[in-house]
């Protein structure tokens, strides 16, 4: 289309896309996605009633960031999965090392999987869970971009 700049080339990152995610309990939320997802807390920021009104999780060299449940201006164009029955219209996609390690772990902390381990036919192996809030995520060794 006219106007438009072209995609960035594979490997570069001048336009980062981030996923963003609203909980109610982002506080523990947070705790849950760092143990049972191997990610690191990057920037915490709480009010004083310690509702999360900004946070940075990192995987590796990726991001994510999350806030808690809270009246916004943006909140009115969201709902969480279990007011539309646990449907998603977005989930994310992790790329990850070791599937069935990351499966082993998801697992074991509870994540509802969704879709069980396996390989994939266009290559790569993973499989999709539910967070205890109803997020949908899926993480494999697919890596679009590439080797």
């Amino acid at each position: 289309m006219a106007g438009l700049p072209p995609s960035p080339p594979p490997g570069a990152h001048p336009g980062l896309i981030v996923p963003v995610l609203r909980y109610r309990d982002a506080r523990a939320m947070i705790d849950w996605l760092c143990q049972s997802f191997g990610f690191e807390i990057h920037a915490l920021y709480e009010d004083e009633e310690g509702r999360v009104g900004h946070a940075e999780l990192t995987y590796g060299d990726e991001l994510i960031m999350l806030s808690s449940v809270l009246e916004t201006p943006f909140s009115k164009h969201m709902v969480q999965p279990d007011e539309v029955g646990g449907r998603e219209t977005i989930s994310i996609y992790v790329v990850v090392p070791d599937a069935d390690l990351h499966y082993a772990r998801a697992k074991a902390a509870g994540a509802a999987i969704l879709i069980d381990i396996k390989d994939e036919d266009y290559g790569g192996r993973g499989f999709t869970c539910r967070d205890p809030e109803g997020h949908i995520w899926s993480f494999g060794t697919y890596d679009p971009w590439g080797d």
